[in-house]
């Protein structure tokens, strides 16, 4: 989730500058020019098809323009995402008419990318349309494949250092910290008529719909966000290794997503796991504490 940002009319930098107040840093000052430029052309594709997903566009329908989409169709998400995917493809074979698009292209081209965790990231999109609830743990994770796994294969794919072994440790960092977000955002996401929440956990812990709308959880709904907290904790350990696998300013910017999410989980446990007054974030102190835990291989 992004904060408030000024918007300046252009479609473009209003979204990049979105970066500036994402959980995560996108393409932060330690990393080459050159993966900085990449990285923010990268985020500047999956923010933008996040906003389109969940109706956050800027008023005025630029984008929409931009994607040759009538104005009548201009509220209608899954017109507008049939619209990007079509742009998407032009990046790859011809020429994009959104200015993301365009400015992705030459990272497309240098970094040898391929279509695949673009279009999960915009199915994934498309999956937030029709559906709001998931029935397990297992329909939860094969939506964070879509939603979130593409996004750590980018990042491998952009430095350079993809490999089926790191692959499957950035899998299930990306899907932990998916997780974690959702925990975090529940009280955000019922507004929006989303639960993440699988259902089958919530008889298991007798948890209703109801009990998410209230201003404080209730100890079932405090015991069943601690279980799934401690899910992603565990994925986030299966995949710490891929911090000791790369070297360098890589290596310091992956311990940095593992380390912000194990400070995310405990900031969610200090807050005795009631997330429905707003979401729990942690300190500074507790990342940075976090963030030598995972460079030293500890946790």
């Amino acid at each position: 989730m992004t904060g408030p940002t000024t918007r300046t009319g252009d479609p473009e930098r209003d979204t990049l500058d979105k970066a500036a107040h994402e959980n995560f840093p996108v393409a932060p000052f330690f990393l080459p020019r050159d993966w900085r430029n990449d990285l923010m052309a990268v985020y500047g594709f999956a923010r933008l098809v996040d906003d389109i997903g969940d109706g956050d566009l800027a008023p005025g329908g630029a984008d929409a323009r931009l994607l040759g989409v009538p104005a009548d169709r201009a509220g209608d998400r899954l017109v507008l995402l049939d619209a990007f995917e079509a742009d998407l493809r032009r990046v790859f074979d011809g020429t994009p008419r959104h200015p993301l698009l365009r400015r992705l292209q030459p990272t497309v081209r240098r970094r040898s990318l391929t279509p695949e965790p673009f279009l999960g990231l915009i199915a994934a999109n498309r999956q937030d349309q029709v559906v709001s609830r998931y029935e397990t743990y297992d329909d939860l994770l094969a939506y964070c494949e879509l939603s979130a796994n593409p996004v750590g294969r980018l990042v491998l794919a952009v430095t350079g250092t993809s490999s089926p072994e790191r692959v499957r440790r950035s899998d299930a960092v990306c899907t932990a910290l998916q997780i974690v977000e959702h925990l975090q955002d529940v009280a955000e996401d019922f507004g929006r008529d989303r639960i993440y929440l699988p259902a089958e956990d919530m008889k298991r812990f007798h948890v209703q719909e109801a009990d998410l709308a209230t201003a404080g959880a209730s100890a079932s709904l405090r015991a069943l966000v601690a279980y799934e907290a401690q899910r992603a904790l565990d994925l986030l350990n299966e995949g710490a290794p891929l911090v000791g696998s790369v070297t360098g300013r890589l290596r310091l910017l992956l311990a940095g997503f593992v380390a912000g999410g194990r400070a995310a989980v405990h900031a969610i446990a200090a807050a005795q796991y009631d997330v429905l007054p707003g979401p729990p974030r942690p300190g500074k102190l507790r990342l940075l504490r976090e963030v030598g835990v995972t460079l030293r291989g500890k946790g």
